[in-house]
This record gives C-alpha cells, sequence and structure tokens, in this order.
C-alpha cells in the first residue's frame, strides 16, 4: 500500500470540530503554548461552528448575583442594573438543577467539573473576547417595571450563536491557531508499539492525508444530523425528527473512535435535546438566517395540543428552560409528530419576538375557538371539535379553582406561581401546574410544531480530569481527548437549559490544558512566530 500524503509538517496538536467546545479547546491549548494548534473540520467554512452557530448562546453558570456578572456583560446601564432582580446561583443549586433533570443519573464526577469550573470558563471566555449578556429577551420578564431573571440561567452571547462563533474564530486567529474546513476525519492512527495516537487521516478534495500529531481532541459533536444512528439508538421513527443545527454532526467521529482505539461508549444513548420546533422549518438542517428563532418555547404561557385535539403534557410543570429539551420528544410521539400552541390575549403579548414575529413563523389566527380549529384543521387537525372541547374542559377548571383562591395568588410568568387547573371541586387528569389563565380572550392564535433534534445524548467515556478517552479495557488512550457532544455520561432524558455550551467551555479548556502538557508546551513569547490561517490543507 502507498504511503498516504502527509501534512507539510507535524501539528502538536489537533482539534477536530469546529463548535464551542472544540475552539475553546484549540484556543486553550494555544494560549498553554503549543507551538502548533490545527483545528480541522468536515464542513465547508460557510458552515463553520457546527450546532453552536445554531444556539441562542445561553451559558448556565453558577454566580454571585448581578455583581459577579455585569463586569463581563455589555448591555446593562447602570440605569438597567437599579432594576434588575437577579437571585445567586449557587453551586448547590446548579447540582440541583442537574440531578433532578436527569433523575439522578448524571455521572456526579462529570457535572461535578462542569458546576465547579463554570463560573471561571465563563469568566476566560470573556477575556478571549467572547460578548457575553444578560439575557433579557430570554430568561426575564419585566414585571412591575423589574427585570426578573428566572430558572437559573442569566448568560447569553451577543448575537447568539452567530455571535459565539465569530468570536471563537477571532480568538482562535489571535492565538494562531490554524483552522482549515472540508477536511474530514477518517481514521486515527496509533503506534502499534505503545498504543498513543500518532496521526488522523483526513479527506481533502477526495484524497486520504495523513496528519501526524501528538494529541488529538474529539470535538466533532453527535450524531443528531444522520437518520440511521437517529432510528439505531434513539428509536423508530426518529429518522423522521427535523435537525435544529448543522447536518454535518452525522457520528463518523464517534464510529471511528470505537473502531480505531476501542473507545468505550458512555452516556444515554437513547436520548436526546429535543425541543419544539416551528413545523414548517427545513427537515434536515436548520437555517444559518432565522436559526434558533425556529424555536417555539411560548408554550408555558399557553397550551399544547396534539393533531387530535388532545393535550399531552403538563405545560407548566417548570419554567421553561426545564422542560423545552424534553417536550419535543413529547411531540415526537404524538400522531403524525406535530402539535398546536395555543394562546389567548392575555398571553399574546408576552411571547417573545425572535420566536413569534410574523416574519418567522405562519401564525394561525381565530376570533373564536371554534374559527381557529377549523383553521388548523386545513393544517393537520384531525378533530377541530376535540379541539374545542379540550380547551373549554380546560378553562372550566381554571375558572373552578380561581374560585377557591380569589386574589390570593397572581399570576407572574418568571417564577412557579401556582396557578393551576387544579382545585377541590375539578381536577384535569393532565393538569397544567403553573401560570394557568383561561384561553378565552380572543381573537386566538395557533402555531403548528414539531420535534426538533438539537444533540444526542450518547458519547464516549473519558476521565473527567484530563478528557482522555477511555477505552473498554479501561485505560486511557494516550494522546486522545473528547469534548462537547462527543462526552456520553452528563445528560439523560433531559439538561438544565444551557448546560451544553458550558460543558464545551468547561471540558474544552481541560482538554486544552491538557493535551499542552502532554506535548511538553512552553508558553510562546514571540508574536511574530504567529502562522496564518487558512481554509484548506
Amino acid at each position: 500500500m502507498a504511503p498516504l500524503p502527509q501534512f507539510t509538517s507535524p501539528v502538536d496538536v489537533l482539534v477536530i470540530g469546529s463548535g464551542n467546545a472544540g475552539f475553546t479547546a484549540a484556543t486553550q491549548a494555544a494560549e498553554a503554548g503549543v507551538n502548533r494548534v490545527v483545528l480541522i473540520d468536515k464542513c465547508p467554512q460557510e458552515w463553520a461552528g457546527g450546532n453552536s452557530f445554531f444556539t441562542a448562546g445561553a451559558f448556565r453558570t453558577v454566580h454571585n448575583g448581578t455583581s459577579d456578572l455585569l463586569p463581563i456583560v455589555n448591555n446593562v446601564t447602570p440605569e438597567m442594573a437599579s432594576l434588575i432582580d437577579l437571585e445567586p446561583y449557587k453551586p448547590a443549586d446548579f447540582r440541583t438543577d442537574m440531578d433532578r433533570m436527569t433523575s439522578g443519573r448524571t455521572d456526579p464526577q462529570l457535572s461535578e467539573v462542569l458546576i465547579s469550573e463554570s463560573n471561571s470558563a465563563v469568566k476566560w471566555l470573556a477575556k478571549q473576547g467572547i460578548r457575553f449578556q444578560l439575557s433579557f429577551n430570554r430568561q426575564a420578564y419585566r414585571v412591575n417595571g423589574r427585570f426578573k431573571f428566572w430558572g437559573g440561567m442569566s448568560l447569553k452571547t451577543d448575537e447568539g450563536g452567530k455571535g459565539l462563533i465569530q468570536d471563537h474564530q477571532n480568538a482562535a486567529l489571535r492565538h494562531g491557531v490554524e483552522v482549515y474546513y472540508s477536511t474530514a476525519a477518517k481514521r486515527i492512527i496509533t503506534d502499534p508499539t505503545t498504543g498513543s495516537v500518532s496521526g488522523v487521516v483526513v479527506e481533502v478534495d477526495g484524497v486520504d492525508k495523513l496528519i501526524t500529531t501528538k494529541a488529538v481532541i474529539l470535538a466533532a459533536g453527535g450524531f443528531e444530523a444522520n437518520p440511521r444512528m437517529r432510528s439505531q439508538f434513539l428509536g423508530p421513527g426518529w429518522d423522521l425528527a427535523r435537525v435544529r443545527g448543522t447536518p454535518y454532526n452525522t457520528g463518523e467521529a464517534l464510529e471511528f473512535a470505537i473502531r480505531d482505539v476501542n473507545a468505550k461508549q458512555a452516556g444515554n444513548w437513547s436520548g436526546c435535546h429535543s425541543t419544539c420546533w416551528d413545523a414548517n422549518a427545513p427537515a434536515n438542517s436548520g437555517d444559518r438566517v432565522i436559526s434558533n428563532e425556529f424555536t417555539k418555547s411560548g408554550y408555558p404561557l399557553g397550551l399544547m395540543l396534539n393533531n387530535r385535539g388532545e393535550r399531552f403534557v403538563d405545560e407548566g410543570v417548570d419554567m421553561r428552560n426545564f422542560t423545552y429539551a424534553k417536550f419535543g420528544r413529547a411531540i415526537h410521539g404524538q400522531p403524525e409528530g406535530v402539535a398546536f400552541q395555543v394562546w389567548d390575549q392575555r398571553a399574546i403579548p408576552w411571547l417573545r419576538d425572535e420566536e413569534y414575529r410574523d416574519a418567522v413563523v405562519e401564525k394561525i389566527w381565530g376570533e373564536t375557538l371554534e374559527e381557529l380549529a377549523e383553521k388548523c384543521a386545513k393544517r393537520g387537525l384531525e378533530d377541530p371539535a376535540g379541539f374545542v372541547e379540550t380547551i373549554k374542559e380546560y378553562n372550566v377548571a381554571v375558572e373552578a379553582a380561581e374560585r377557591e383562591r380569589p386574589g390570593s395568588m397572581t399570576w407572574d410568568p418568571a417564577v412557579k406561581d401556582g396557578l393551576s387547573t387544579q382545585s377541590s371541586k375539578v381536577k384535569l387528569a393532565l393538569p397544567k401546574s403553573n401560570w394557568a389563565l383561561p384561553v378565552s380572550q380572543g381573537p386566538f392564535m395557533a402555531v403548528k410544531v414539531c420535534c426538533g433534534i438539537t444533540f444526542t445524548f450518547g458519547g464516549l467515556a473519558i476521565d473527567p480530569k484530563s478528557t482522555a478517552v477511555i477505552s473498554q479495557s479501561g485505560k486511557e488512550v494516550k494522546g486522545l481527548f473528547a469534548v462537547g457532544e462527543m462526552v456520553g455520561g452528563l445528560f439523560y432524558g433531559n439538561y438544565p437549559g444551557g448546560s451544553g455550551l458550558t460543558s464545551g467551555a468547561v471540558f474544552g479548556r481541560r482538554a486544552g490544558k491538557a493535551a499542552a502538557k502532554m506535548v511538553g508546551a512552553k508558553r510562546l513569547n514571540d508574536a511574530s512566530s504567529i502562522p496564518a490561517v487558512s481554509s484548506r490543507l
């Protein structure tokens, strides 16, 4: 067999994947003094950023309140600061949310690293030029003139995922990271004597090349954009789910790591992050212009009914950022995999503009519930009469509960307000536990939604300290690390909103440091030695 054409010279640290986790790892390795850090991605340059590009840029982090976060955000004036109600989010709070969202299955060591290093990771990103903001538009409601943050999450990046990736690219450029797109990793090469990683075979323009390297950091995402693997691991019918993000996260890196170095699998391979998604969105990838705006997470303020006119989730069981990652699966399990979100005039003004503005979503209007049902029937609702009856039964239950507590409780979308459908005289079989107002003031509005899959939870087993990949024998694969969606064991069934990007930053930093230590990096002082960024090998 003829030798593979080589990359022009050896690489010290090779990062595979251009999302938040990959860029974090690459920048951290370069900052630690690695002479040559190269980042590759199989996608073309115009698709850079992986799934991170399609996020709202939310980061969940431990903090001590406004005084801890205001120094790293760019959208709070002194006048606004005096109107903010933002409770500290302590490590115990993050731990409670992680355990609660994963039913206690999260790996305790992995999640402890995530929690304990979340604050320092966010502040390190800010030093690298990542522009943070307080998330007024997604995580706060203005109640009685004050901005009330809720759900333990308050930070996002300027311009969401688009801004996050642009800032990461700029940071990598400043640190001399070489970036190559349209470069698909295919195989890990190991030393036959030591078992250590010695290179990666990549495909460029249909030709296989060998990149010789001392350390590889896998940050290539999960298998959410691979219909075959979705059906295989998530279950029948999942090949039909809509893809929220990049079409390039198709799982090859997971498969070749398992094949080439006998990597141990870990985590919830039948689980995924899936949310309420516009039923008119593209099927097989996100839209890089509209991006996260196809998300439809206003359901706690109204109702969600399937195409037979039945409710199927408790829309108010918890704050939105603790339910949105699992309600997509609930929608996917309904007939035809669709549902209708419904609101009246009390709730419509509270819907977020970026998700429900006219240019983004098809709004279905009706002066009466009967008219709304008729119009929804033209878009797939099979039982309009049942649809109307379900809403009217809900209204009866809400009104009965209100009569038992006249004036004692106030509707407040920023807290779990306890306004429910359950009273001593009327109880729905499926309650709405919070924010239950009658859907009775027309005109009424509905939006058709489906399941949008974001990322998969199954991945590789890693050492929590170094992020080194663990083999089936229980030993570290020397020179191989994994971060981001490729890490298995953190999330099971659900996750606390914003913890995915934080995980990528926390473990990306650890991987960058560990890889730098392994290759014997020394901090560089000569800025003139920084190579240029390229888009091809």
